[in-house]
């Protein structure tokens, strides 16, 4: 629903407090949405002179006059004021227009206006600092507290100082209603909005954060991972369809290097080097965490590469492998998942998983290493595909305990 503010101005003599001589003093009492704010005129009027219809003094003079046409323009200034947020389709509250009046207002910074500021910071910074996926991630945030703002208050947008904790859980209470995403996926949203805050209480446009007593509520969720049975299965399937052949060479490329779907799409020949062993190795930057990632180009990966070299043209910067958009590549995933009679659902992240636990931490390879072949900032990141490696012996082990139960 579109924001709908009632708005009225008022000048009337404040009659309680009329003093010996019987002059009481002018007040005016502006009022949105049923909320008033109301500031003394500095002036004095006798209340049997006021007319209460026409918000002026009765009769002529020079005095009556002067006051009466101050009253004239302050109505004005007050109407163009308010007319102002309207244009702009700006919030605006009965104290706002009351600090414009008195000309106190520096602009009141709003949740939606910052966060497009933010937005667009980022968005002049892909590919340098910030990736695509974390650019669509802020914009589906700014979107999805866009709606809940005009639902919850029938605006188009929200004073930052306002913001506290009952807003905050709010928005999250409306994110499980719209069905927004899982749990973990409606937590990140949440503290998405928090960057917002950081961002507003560090200019010193609140003075609060809001955020202080609300803490992130992760649920553990189970990695899946490609069995070897699974891969092998993957790696010897023929599909008719060029795409889908495609689609699947880059997935298990990077089943044997552990890049992710970004760093992969930007390869060239400049992120291949020769190791101290004389074979080639992987060297890049990771896109998301800034950290070097170095990978042996396995024998699998190496067929991979030359399988597209003859198709690739001569020239520097050429990307190595045909890399489809995410959403595609994750796409044609699901289709050769159903061909091959994988019951997991496979999407690319996938494919980081199976080189950390299947391929290297299942055939020895200390975690130490595999922590650097991931680029890793932590090595308790990479813990948790051990924690997974256990989690499946346990499994093996207990229908190892049951087949001999009964020997």
């Amino acid at each position: 629903m579109e924001a709908r503010n009632t708005f009225s101005i008022l000048f009337y003599p404040k009659i309680s407090d009329t003093d010996k001589n019987g002059m009481s003093p002018l007040f005016l009492r502006i009022t949105v949405d049923g909320k008033r704010a109301e500031l003394s005129l500095k002036r004095k009027v006798n209340p049997e002179q006021w007319c209460s219809i026409s918000n002026k003094i009765k009769g002529n003079g020079p005095i009556k006059d002067e006051l009466n046409d101050y009253i004239d323009e302050l109505k004005f200034r007050i109407r163009r004021i308010q007319g102002e947020f309207v244009a702009m389709e700006k919030p605006y509250t009965a104290s706002i227009l009351k600090e414009r009046l008195l000309n106190k207002g520096r602009e009141l910074k709003t949740v939606l206006s910052i966060y497009d500021g933010h937005n667009a910071k980022v968005k002049s910074l892909m590919g340098k600092e910030y990736t695509y996926s974390t650019y669509r991630r802020h914009v589906r945030t700014r979107n999805h507290l866009g709606g809940f703002i005009l639902k919850e208050y029938g605006q188009k947008d929200y004073f930052i100082k306002d913001v506290d904790l009952g807003f905050i859980t709010l928005f999250e209470h409306y994110l499980h209603m719209i069905g927004a995403g899982g749990h973990n996926t409606i937590t990140k949203y949440i503290t998405n909005f928090k960057k917002i805050i950081r961002i507003a209480f560090a200019n010193k446009w609140i003075t609060t954060d809001p955020f202080f007593h609300w803490k992130a509520k992760w649920k553990k969720t189970e990695r899946e991972v490609l069995t070897e049975s699974e891969l092998q299965m993957l790696m010897e399937k023929n599909f008719k369809s060029e795409r889908l052949e495609r689609a699947r060479d880059v997935f298990i490329f990077c089943c044997f290097t552990g890049l992710s779907y970004v760093d992969v799409k930007k390869l060239t020949i400049d992120d291949i080097t020769i190791g101290i062993d004389g074979r080639r190795w992987i060297k890049i930057l990771r896109t998301k965490t800034k950290v070097k990632s170095t990978v042996p180009l396995l024998p699998i990966a190496e067929r991979i590469l030359e399988k597209y070299e003859k198709n690739r043209p001569k020239t520097d910067n050429v990307f190595l492998l045909p890399v489809l958009s995410n959403q595609k590549s994750n796409q044609y995933l699901k289709e050769i998942q159903g061909l091959c009679g994988i019951k997991k659902r496979i999407t690319f992240h996938l494919s980081r998983h199976t080189f950390a636990t299947t391929v290297t931490l299942a055939n020895g390879v200390p975690i130490e290493s595999v922590s650097k072949m991931l680029g890793h900032q932590s090595i308790k990141t990479t813990q948790i595909y051990a924690k997974v490696l256990d989690k499946k012996l346990m499994e093996d082990m207990e229908l190892l305990r049951n087949k001999y139960a009964n020997g």
